[in-house]
């Protein structure tokens, strides 16, 4: 009994990585006033660690980020942004667990 409860604990504690979710989020980026202004945002977000998708559509002053939320969080994608020049808000979020 004992070593069964000691294997259930251990395949617990090993999966909690496994326990993360994915999620997305728009971010809204008004300071967008060019076509070249995509390229940045876009290559800041994809420094950010986790991050797995970035599309930057400049007519809609918007980039949509997929990442993983145990690696990195919204406000490290918003810094990114800014650090770039180009200050973000979050505009829409949701989660898909994995």
């Amino acid at each position: 009994m004992k070593k069964l409860m000691t294997t259930t604990l251990l395949f617990l504690l090993f999966s909690l990585p496994t326990l993360a979710a994915k999620q997305t989020v728009t971010l809204s980026v008004p300071g967008m006033t060019c076509v070249t202004c995509p390229i940045t945002v876009k290559a800041a977000l994809r420094q950010v660690e986790g991050v797995n998708a970035v599309d930057v559509r400049y007519e809609e002053r918007d980039a949509t980020v997929t990442f993983d939320d145990a690696k990195t969080s919204v406000e490290a994608l918003t810094q990114a942004t800014t650090d770039a020049g180009y200050p973000s808000t979050l505009k829409k979020a949701s989660v898909t667990q994995e």
